[in-house]
């Protein structure tokens, strides 16, 4: 199962903290990710991080988003600053592979 959280209205240039709970996978050897949604188009990867630590982002993010987990908490978190309003969308978390269900998201709304 996973639990999104943290999502919210913010000023372009300001800052945001998601997290995702997971529960129902073993959390430390998973590859986790976090995706987005935009209105009127597909999901896309835009954070990942490897049980070894090592994370990877997609362009437009890199330098603004860290991807970080706390695996005592089974708890995956994506720090977002510098936002802009090309952020804006609902944020999934799940495995690499898609693997499990996915949840309800959080919405992410950045104005301009």
């Amino acid at each position: 199962r996973l639990l999104e959280s943290g999502g919210g209205l913010v000023q372009a240039g300001g800052s945001l903290r998601l997290s995702c709970r997971v529960s129902g996978i073993n959390f430390k050897i998973a590859h986790m990710a976090w995706f987005r949604q935009a209105p009127g188009k597909e999901r896309e990867l835009v954070a990942s991080r490897s049980s070894a630590g090592i994370t990877n982002y997609e362009d437009s993010v890199k330098g603004r988003f860290t991807i970080s987990a706390d695996n005592a908490r089974t708890t995956l978190f994506l720090q977002m600053n510098d936002m802009n309003p090309e952020d804006t969308g609902n944020y999934y978390c799940n495995t690499m592979s898609r693997s499990c269900g996915w949840g309800q998201g959080t919405q992410v709304s950045v104005s301009s």
